[in-house]
């Protein structure tokens, strides 16, 4: 599959398979994921990688911080809350370091990690992986944070749940490009 027909293709699937993903293939998507451009050459990314027990080590850590915010919850409600990880064999999460150096501007490391992220999820889709972004509240959440080795202050942008797909759905076309840009020549 080339580049072009990568970009076109993919599209966001949370409908995955739980089977377990080959070491070698995460490997290959974080391979591509470091080649997206950064100022200053800083690589302002932070990847987490959450399998098995990760996963179900995560899923406590949302239980415990929705009871804080919420501490009437349903057993109910709690359980599916600690199932939300399990949506996928895989999670990476994707954070942003702050700048170490006046010189660097804090939205240049946030844009080169969504750069890291679309070269994640290209390479995915090239390996015939499914990925769904997710962010949320639990991107903001100050547990989640600790729990996965950001500071406070670091950005979390990305939940990337993956897993091999359950089925491939029909691509839907995009809008185009037309009606948000202007040509000045």
């Amino acid at each position: 599959m080339d580049v072009i027909e990568a970009i076109h293709h993919r599209h966001s699937n949370a409908k995955v398979k739980q089977d377990a993903i080959p070491r070698e293939a995460i490997e290959t998507l974080l391979s591509a994921a470091v080649q997206a451009p950064n100022h200053y050459k800083v690589r302002p990314w932070r990847f987490i990688v959450l399998t098995g027990n990760g996963l179900d080590k995560l899923g406590e850590v949302f239980v415990a911080s929705f009871a804080d915010r919420q501490p009437d919850l349903p057993a109910e409600a709690l359980d599916k809350t600690r199932a939300l990880p399990h949506r996928a064999p895989l999670i990476i999460a994707v954070g942003v370091d702050q700048p170490a150096e006046p010189k660097v501007l804090e939205i240049e490391n946030i844009v080169a990690v969504s750069a890291a992220c679309q070269n994640l999820l290209l390479a995915a889709e090239a390996e015939g992986l499914a990925v769904k972004w997710r962010t949320g509240e639990w991107a903001l959440d100050a547990k989640v944070k600790e729990f996965l080795g950001f500071a406070p202050d670091q950005h979390l942008i990305a939940f990337l749940y993956i897993g091999y797909p359950e089925l491939v759905p029909e691509a839907q076309p995009r809008p185009s490009f037309e009606d948000r840009t202007v040509w000045m020549e």
